[in-house]
Formats: C-alpha cells, structure tokens, sequence
C-alpha cells in the first residue's frame, strides 16, 4: 500500500526492489532475480485443500490419549489393542496399523503427543489434511513392519513394539525435507534447525528408557517421512 507523503498526497508505489543477493534492483512483481535467480518472494499459494485446523494434529493426540483412557478404564490388556510382541510370525496385518497409537504409558505418550503438536500442524498447512493423515499412517505402519524384520536379522529376535515414535520421527523427517527444500530454493530464508535435530535425537533415544518405544520402527518411520517429504518437493521443480 502507498504511504502518504507530508503535503497529504498519495506518494507513489515503490517502482523497484533489491536483491539481496546480488544488489541489482529489479520489478516488484517479480519472485526471481532475472539477474541470479535469487527467490525475491515466495511462491506458495493457498492450497484448495488445505486446513485451518489442525484436524490430523488433533486425532493423531486425542485418539491414543482415548484409547490409554479406555484401556486403564476396562482393564484391557495393551496386546489384545494390537501391540506386537515376537515375529513376524505371530502377527496379524491389522497389529501394523494398530500398535502404532497404542500406549501403556502416559509419558512415551506426553514425548510423542508433544512432537505431533510441533510439527504436524505445519505438515496439514503445507500438504492438505488427507496426504498428512496417509503420510502418518503409513510411517507408523511400514515401521511396525519393518521392526519384526530387522529384529530377526540385526537384533535379538525379541520384537515388542507399541507407540507412535516412528510416526513422530516420520513428521519430522517430513518437516525436515520441506523445509530443507525451501532454504535450498531460496537462499535468503533461515530456518533454525537446532530445535529439529534436538526433537528427532530425543525420540530416536526413547528406546532407551521406553521398551514399547522399537528403535527399528522408529528409523523406518522416520526415514518414510523424510522420502514422503522429498518426493512432495518434486512437483515444484
């Protein structure tokens, strides 16, 4: 909008911008540097498809959060909720997608609801709320697959897996590559990582003080995300 000059006129738009890369003053309505091909303005249009709300967010906490309410309420065992416990023998397909949003403790729940609310919101802006709900899905699904497997071949054949922190480090990876892609197109946008490297460390450690928490499901699910996350950045190229 035009700023008033002193006399009360109308002062005119401004008829150039500079480049902070390479200081050449270019149009206003451009987004790149026809110079050095510098991102002067974001491209990213408002998604048709894209919430306000957060709707994946809020049932990827509040569902589990239910279902610990439930199952403290009636006394139901966690394994008949479809935690996964041997090989993958002993399986059946629907454990994959259950044992992902099942917990037996209130804090394993806490860490991962806690890294659902960080990045997730951001991943139903950015993707639309149907591809972030299949994008979740799948990183808790194919890390449950995954943990029997590499169980068996690299660990001691004892798979117990329960908990969503292969769907948290799935978002993350997500998060990660989004983004990452984004400093990469434009060098001038600065995104502090730190926080992203600290979040993904905690739940790759949880492992170590939560046994439900599978340390293979969570390098898969994670390593899910980050791929799902790359391949959305395809299209804009």
């Amino acid at each position: 909008m035009a700023e008033r000059d002193p006399e009360g006129g109308m002062a005119a738009p401004e008829l150039s911008v500079v480049c902070k890369n390479c200081g050449a003053e270019v149009s206003p309505y451009v987004t790149e540097c026809p110079y050095c091909g510098t991102r002067l303005r974001k491209r990213r249009p408002r998604l048709a498809f894209a919430s306000e709300r957060p709707y994946v967010t809020l049932a990827a906490i509040l569902g589990p959060a239910a279902l610990l309410v439930v199952q403290r309420a009636a006394d139901l065992s966690v394994f008949r909720l479809g935690v996964i416990q041997g090989g993958v023998n002993g399986t059946d397909w629907w454990q994959y997608f259950a044992a992902p949003f099942v917990y037996n403790d209130l804090g394993y729940l806490f860490a991962i609801a806690l890294a659902m609310a960080l990045f997730v919101p951001y991943l139903e802006r950015r993707l639309g709320v149907a591809p972030t709900l299949i994008l979740l899905i799948a990183c808790g699904a194919l890390g449950a697959l995954a943990a029997p497997g590499l169980d068996d071949a690299l660990g001691d054949g004892l798979t117990l897996m329960a908990g969503g922190n292969g769907v948290a480090l799935g978002a993350v990876g997500a998060w990660w590559s989004l983004h990452y892609a984004d400093a990469r197109d434009d060098p001038t946008d600065e995104y502090d990582w730190i926080p992203v490297v600290i979040a993904a460390a905690v739940l790759l450690l949880l492992p170590l003080v939560e046994a439900s928490a599978n340390p293979w499901a969570g390098i898969a699910g994670g390593l899910v995300g980050l791929a799902c996350g790359f391949s959305a950045t395809l299209g804009r190229r």
